[in-house]
């Protein structure tokens, strides 16, 4: 399936290609719902544990989870038969809203690089099971990518396994400072996402992923 027959099955499915479009459609359905199902509640336990411990590196973790939330609904939308969607212009603004998150860290982490915080276990548990989910995710649309012959899902499952590395970073730097109780490891753990969230940025506005998921 190349990329002009994917976006006929996304909006203009001939009857030639009908079959194959629904038969597309429940794996990448099932794929999709689960990723953003998981990003909402990511995104939303990331964010809450943040501002009660005030670690900026999990209000990275949890911005940058939002923001693939929108994104994995763009790359689900193509594949609704009769639905007009640009996706260049969804991801154009998904791009722009990573590169405002990386901007807006450096200068929260400057002003907070001392700042007194607090351990969060349930930002490390979030962190921590999003390391495990994400990889998983990744492989099933790698996989179903290869199946479909679907740029487009094949670059999604790349972003999860991106958002994976990026659990990681900040698990690192909450357990950090979880032992160690040294309020500028958060900062750093959070600096060192953000050229993470750049390259993210950077693909998104390329088209070439889109969500985390």
């Amino acid at each position: 399936m190349t990329v002009s027959q994917n976006s006929e099955c996304g909006s203009h499915c001939s009857d030639s290609r009908e079959d194959a479009c629904v038969n597309a459609n429940p794996a990448v359905f099932w794929l999709q719902g689960i990723t953003i199902a998981w990003m909402l509640v990511e995104s939303s336990v990331s964010l809450h544990a943040a501002s009660r411990s005030r670690s900026v590196a999990l209000f990275v973790f949890g911005s940058d989870s939002l923001v693939e939330l929108l994104s994995a609904i763009v790359v689900l939308l193509q594949f609704v038969p009769r639905f007009s969607l640009s996706k260049v212009a969804a991801e154009r603004a998904a791009a722009i809203l990573l590169f405002l998150l990386a901007g807006s860290v450096v200068g929260i982490a400057v002003l907070n690089w001392n700042a007194p915080k607090e351990a969060t276990y349930l930002g490390m548990g979030i962190t921590a099971i999003a390391l495990a989910v994400m990889p998983a995710l990744a492989w099933l649309k790698r996989r179903q990518a290869r199946v479909l012959d679907n740029p487009a899902l094949a670059a999604d499952a790349t972003q999860s396994a991106t958002c994976a590395y990026l659990a990681a970073v900040t698990l690192a730097g909450l357990a950090a400072f979880a032992i160690w109780h040294i309020a500028w490891i958060d900062t750093v753990a959070a600096l060192v996402a953000v050229p993470i969230v750049i390259v993210e940025g950077r693909r998104t506005w390329r088209g070439e992923g889109c969500g985390c998921a």
